[in-house]
């Protein structure tokens, strides 16, 4: 064998192993065959024998039988042997494309860790997470300032009703006051002479309304 060979991989170990356990058990099965023939050879060899009534060639012939089956049943044995050696044979054929798999993933997943660097992947969880709990924050906030909005546009006729509410209210008081005014008030013009409120009165009635 030359030094500078190539040593056969497993996988060719393999393959070259099946063949020598299947050119083996044709083999068997061919030497088989032929121990069959011969089986059935004595047997009429051992009753022609009989016949003639040689008892030394009907025990000569009896020997070689038995051992001729003998030598039979040994090559089932063989061939059983055989068979396990080669069933196991591809029992390890699966455990190595099983573990050749494994090998791949485990450099597949090698290099997605080096690519990945965890720690920054967690600090990136980490910093999603809180900027999604920001965002949550902001839109809540949005959200009330929105129905706060809503709820006021949506008393908008219960305001105006409120300022009708005033108005009758200051307009009653001005009756009051334009009844209890003295006459001296009164001036040529008539209508005009009525005491008039002036805006201070109105700016004070409506806080007086805003506080209650």
């Amino acid at each position: 064998m030359s030094l500078f060979s190539k040593k056969p991989t497993a996988k060719e170990q393999m393959r070259q192993t099946d063949r020598v356990i299947r050119k083996t058990q044709r083999d068997l099965e061919r030497e088989r065959h032929d121990l069959e023939r011969q089986e059935k050879k004595l047997e009429m060899e051992i009753k022609q024998a009989a016949k003639q009534g040689n008892k030394e060639a009907l025990t000569v012939l009896a020997k070689q039988l038995v051992n001729l089956r003998k030598q039979k049943t040994k090559t089932f044995a063989v061939g059983s042997k055989i068979q396990s050696i080669g069933t196991q044979g591809k029992l390890m054929q699966s455990n190595m494309k099983m573990a050749d798999a494994m090998a791949t993933t485990t450099k597949s997943m090698a290099a997605m860790n080096k690519v990945m660097d965890p720690q920054k992947t967690a600090a990136t969880m980490k910093e999603f997470e809180r900027q999604s709990a920001r965002m949550d924050m902001t839109e809540e906030m949005i959200n009330d300032t929105l129905d706060d909005i809503l709820d006021e546009s949506g008393d908008e006729e219960e305001q105006d009703a409120i300022v009708t509410q005033v108005l009758d209210e200051i307009g009653i008081e001005i009756s009051g006051k334009m009844l209890d005014a003295p006459s001296a008030h009164k001036g040529a013009l008539g209508s005009q002479s009525k005491t008039e409120i002036s805006d201070d009165d109105i700016e004070r009635q409506l806080a007086q309304l805003k506080s209650v």
